[in-house]
């Protein structure tokens, strides 16, 4: 009797750990879904924190700049389209020349990056461009 009495406790045990784990597996997963939300609406809401441009320019024959570069996605979930871009050019001196705007018509899936190419005419003095991300949409 005693062997029955100490089977039946054992395996309540076993069974309600079962039951436990289940249930803890399933509140894991519920505060997973619940995390990966909260970061998208994140993600979403500052696409600048998580776009980041790098490039190099030179010119060509008939006297443009042709810059060349990559916009990387640092976002997690998050896929960014349409990026904008602000070129700014600089002279020896550190004074603004001109801004002129891009936009990257390009989806830039979590942890890609995208090429472009852009062709301007620099004012005459330029020693340095700039590049930053100012705007981007979201799916």
């Amino acid at each position: 009797m005693k062997n029955l009495v100490g089977g039946i406790l054992i395996l309540l045990v076993i069974l309600s750990g079962c039951n436990n784990n289940a249930k803890t597996a399933a509140a894991e997963k519920e505060n997973y879904q619940k995390a990966k939300e909260t970061l998208e609406q994140k993600e979403k809401k500052n696409p600048l924190a998580f776009l980041s441009v790098n490039s190099r320019d030179k010119h060509n024959i008939i006297g443009q700049t042709v810059v060349k570069g990559a916009i990387n996605n640092s976002a997690k979930v998050c896929a960014y389209k349409d990026v904008q871009l602000q070129l700014s050019f600089f002279s020896k001196t550190g004074t603004l020349l001109l801004k002129t705007y891009e936009t990257v018509y390009d989806k830039i899936e979590p942890g890609k990056s995208a090429r472009f190419k852009t062709k301007e005419f620099s004012p005459k003095g330029t020693d340095s461009i700039a590049l930053k991300v100012i705007g981007a949409k979201t799916d």
